[in-house]
């Protein structure tokens, strides 16, 4: 499911070929088939066009944010379980601060209090998901130190951080993969969400939150402009969260092994 996606994020525009902001008044909500595979918007603008188009930018959009998410929050988790003391205080502190909020209303304080765009959005969830990250990886290096290749590597005349880079991190490598995998659909669910609601990617802009919101007027007398950025979102967040699964299956028995 996740190839498919990103076969259809890079070869769909380039399949349809059409401008996803071009309109077209008077082929204006063209049922499926009628004008294009899946129709076209109440501007008359190709519907296939902008779900493909949107795909690029929500899965740009959330690696950009997963992968600042992550390096926060495996830097902190790091700091906090390698170095404990002070670190591990101020870091528990915050982790303890950001998890007592629900994730979407901390994002929606935060794009209120900076405003909103596309980078504010991706900045406002990377700030509410690294908090996950850190408390995975501070337990994970926590039960690390006192292993005998630690202590041996120590021994040996090695640094924190070469300890850091060449003992403790390999060792985190699938719980973070696995981890980054399940979260990617909830990161991508709030953006959308952000957007749906007028606070991430506006319009003309194709973006399947943004899509969905102008679609909300038209849910009877024109479903699909709503059924398909829906269904692209959720076969992104199934296809994701089952790419965890598998990747926590497999890399568990690996590991049995």
């Amino acid at each position: 499911m996740v190839a498919i996606l990103l076969l259809f994020a890079v070869a769909g525009p380039l399949l349809v070929g059409a401008d996803p902001n071009a309109q077209d008044l008077p082929g204006r909500l063209a049922p499926p088939g009628e004008s294009g595979p899946l129709g076209t918007d109440h501007l008359g603008r190709d519907l296939f066009s902008r779900v493909a188009h949107g795909a690029r930018l929500s899965i740009a959009v959330s690696l950009a944010a997963l992968g600042a998410s992550l390096a926060l929050g495996v830097a902190a988790g790091l700091l906090a379980g390698y170095f404990k003391g002070v670190w591990d205080g101020a870091v528990s502190f915050a982790i303890e601060v950001f998890l007592a909020f629900p994730g979407i209303i901390l994002v929606l304080a935060i794009v209120a209090i900076v405003g909103g765009g596309v980078l504010n959005a991706a900045a406002a969830v990377c700030l509410v998901t690294w908090p996950g990250y850190a408390r995975m990886v501070r337990g994970a290096v926590l039960s690390l130190v006192g292993q005998d290749f630690v202590k041996a590597a120590r021994i040996s005349g090695s640094g924190d951080l070469r300890i850091l880079w060449r003992q403790i991190l390999p060792n985190l490598r699938g719980p973070v993969i696995i981890f980054s995998a399940t979260n990617l659909s909830a990161i991508m669910i709030q953006l959308a969400g952000l957007s749906f609601l007028g606070f991430g990617v506006g319009s003309p802009t194709a973006e399947w939150g943004a899509m969905l919101s102008e679609a909300r007027g038209y849910i009877t007398t024109a479903p699909w402009l709503t059924i398909a950025p829906g269904a692209a979102l959720v076969f992104t967040v199934i296809g994701f969260n089952l790419l965890g699964e598998g990747l926590a299956t497999h890399l568990g028995k690996g590991k049995s092994a």
